[in-house]
């Protein structure tokens, strides 16, 4: 595997993952960096970078935004949001996976595309419930501008640097690796006292 298609990978991972954190940001980004010279789209992905995507892909994020810091609508568009972002995390890497065959990158895609925003959405989604549970929703907002700086900065990381992306998600894994065993170690614990 050359490392071009190391970096491929690592970019359509990077950007999948940022659709964890909102929809369209990381397509938006994207589409952006297409359009200026700045990133290479995947065969058939060449639409990412012309005016209807642009055009459609900012109104999308303007009202993903704004949506998302109304307390009440956040939970709604949650229940939607999961499999969008699964989705948006397909076609993300997907479009970027450029030296892969058809076969590879929509395997690719689907597994680790769809895998890597499936994951984070699912933070997401935990973050703001806990949110509304020690704040009553108030927190909320805070955790939708936390996400909005999540998809912009891992989107624009994998674009400009796609191997610290690696490093990144290699850290956090690392991260929420230890988190868990604390966890569970401290339920063993407890557990055993009672």
């Amino acid at each position: 595997m050359s490392l071009e298609t190391v970096l491929s990978i690592a970019l359509g991972v990077g950007l999948a993952a940022a659709c964890g954190f909102r929809v369209f940001v990381p397509l938006l980004v994207a589409a952006i960096a297409a359009r200026s010279g700045h990133l290479t789209l995947s065969p058939g992905f060449a639409w990412l970078g012309g005016d209807s995507a642009l055009l459609a892909l900012s109104v999308a994020t303007i009202f993903e935004v704004l949506a998302y810091s109304v307390p009440w609508l956040d939970h709604l568009l949650d229940a939607a949001a999961t499999p969008a972002a699964v989705v948006a995390g397909v076609v993300a890497s997907a479009a970027v996976f450029v030296d892969l065959p058809p076969v590879v990158r929509w395997g690719a895609a689907v597994i680790l595309g769809g895998g890597a925003a499936g994951a984070v959405q699912a933070g997401t989604v935990l973050a703001r419930l806990k949110s509304t549970l020690f704040t009553g929703g108030a927190g909320n907002i805070a955790v939708a501008l936390l996400e909005l700086a999540g998809a912009a900065l891992l989107s624009l990381l994998a674009i400009l640097a796609p191997a610290l992306v690696l490093v990144a998600l290699a850290a956090l894994t690392w991260l929420l690796a230890r988190i868990v065993r604390a966890r569970r170690l401290a339920a063993r614990v407890s557990g055993h006292r009672e």
